[in-house]
């Protein structure tokens, strides 16, 4: 047997053996990135408490070397006094890339369930009209969800009660306890400083109002590995979201325009 020949033979096997590892890995998502379930305590505006079981997956548009994106989140919950599952899903929007929303808290009322979410970053935000506050609410009808103003969502929810940070440590410390308390999830949501987050806004927040667009037309950033426009920070929808681009491209504290073009708010 020639050198050639058992060199073709030996990638042959190490082609068989990563295709096997791929295809008995397809369940669990391949190299990790599959998805994830874990179960929530979560606390309604009565006292009561159900648990919501909450999925995502992953894929999705994502730079080189990042992590995919959650591609799609759904949650399953249990109304109190019913034995009937209800599921509402944040599904893969191929416009942007990832899922839609992000899920802020889950609330019910004489039987009928609420949802409050989030638009997923700016193109999800653009794409959801922009709201100020920056919620999305859905309302069950008994078949299907449909999306309501915020003056048909009930003025007795106010809290957030779900978890919010969904990144990979924290989804795994979540997944490792099976049921996630409500005193915990509290606990978790208590670093978060912006407002939308601490309880439901029901009135415009001047850190979500449009600003004029083109303010800085022409200038250029410094990135890690190049320049990007200015319209690129210009159209976030927040200083957060503005400050999360800014970590993204890895621009340095003192390139970021972020605190500059949202005047620290």
């Amino acid at each position: 047997m020639n050198k050639g020949h058992s060199l073709l033979k030996a990638f042959g096997a190490i082609s068989l053996l990563l295709l096997l590892v791929v295809s008995e890995s397809a369940d669990a998502g391949l190299f990790g990135f599959g998805g994830d379930s874990w179960k929530e305590e979560v606390l309604l505006h009565d006292g009561q408490k159900i648990i919501v079981k909450r999925s995502q997956s992953y894929g999705g548009r994502h730079e080189i070397g990042q992590p995919p994106p959650i591609k799609e989140h759904t949650i399953t919950f249990t109304l109190p006094g019913s034995n009937k599952a209800i599921t509402w899903t944040s599904e893969y929007g191929e416009d942007l890339g990832r899922t839609n929303f992000n899920l802020l808290a889950v609330h019910t009322l004489n039987g009928t369930p609420y949802i409050v979410a989030e638009p997923n970053l700016s193109l999800s935000y653009n794409k959801w009209g922009r709201p100020n506050p920056p919620y999305v609410f859905f309302k069950y009808d008994g078949k299907e969800w449909h999306r309501i103003p915020l003056e048909e969502f009930p003025s007795e929810f106010k809290t957030i009660n779900v978890a919010l940070t969904l990144g990979g440590r924290d989804v795994e410390a979540m997944v490792s306890l099976g049921v996630v308390s409500s005193e915990n999830i509290k606990e978790r949501n208590s670093h978060l400083t912006q407002p939308e987050y601490k309880t439901i806004i029901r009135t415009p927040l001047d850190a979500w109002k449009s600003r004029p667009p083109g303010s800085n037309s022409g200038r250029m950033v410094r990135t890690a590995d190049g320049w990007m426009g200015m319209d690129w920070f210009e159209d976030q929808p927040s200083l957060e979201a503005c400050l999360k681009l800014c970590e993204q491209k890895k621009i340095s504290s003192q390139n970021c325009p972020c605190n500059s073009l949202f005047n620290g708010k």
